[in-house]
């Protein structure tokens, strides 16, 4: 796809894929907080937390896991697409293009079992 014959196109693939990397880590952050808040609401201020409000945190705190989990797998598609464009020019000799593909798909992974976690803590 590319013709510029430069390595600073793959590292600038892989930039941008760390970029997306930390959103999703940020957004799987994001999810545990909202979660484990509605948690210590419910704890401490027992009477006048509702269970319907511990379950939109709950919901709320899945579904920006979950959707941190969908950003970190697309974003490695989406990486996986670049590399397959790029030239041999475009590759140092010696490089390792899979490093940043392990690390994204080692978060999704991480952020799935996360979710999995807190699933059996509330519905347990």
């Amino acid at each position: 796809m590319s013709d510029l014959h430069d390595p600073r196109v793959l590292l600038a693939a892989e930039r941008t894929l760390m970029a997306w990397n930390r959103t999703s880590i940020s957004l799987m952050a994001f999810g545990f907080a909202v979660e484990r808040f509605g948690l210590f609401l419910s704890i401490y201020a027992q009477e006048t937390t509702s269970p319907m409000q511990r379950g939109l945190s709950f919901v709320g705190g899945q579904g920006f896991i979950l959707l941190g989990v969908v950003v970190a797998v697309l974003s490695l598609a989406q990486h996986r697409k670049v590399l397959q464009s790029l030239t041999p020019g475009e590759i140092p000799p010696g490089y390792q293009r899979s490093w940043g593909l392990l690390v994204n798909a080692t978060v999704a992974f991480m952020g799935l079992m996360l979710s999995i976690y807190l699933m059996s803590g509330f519905l347990g």
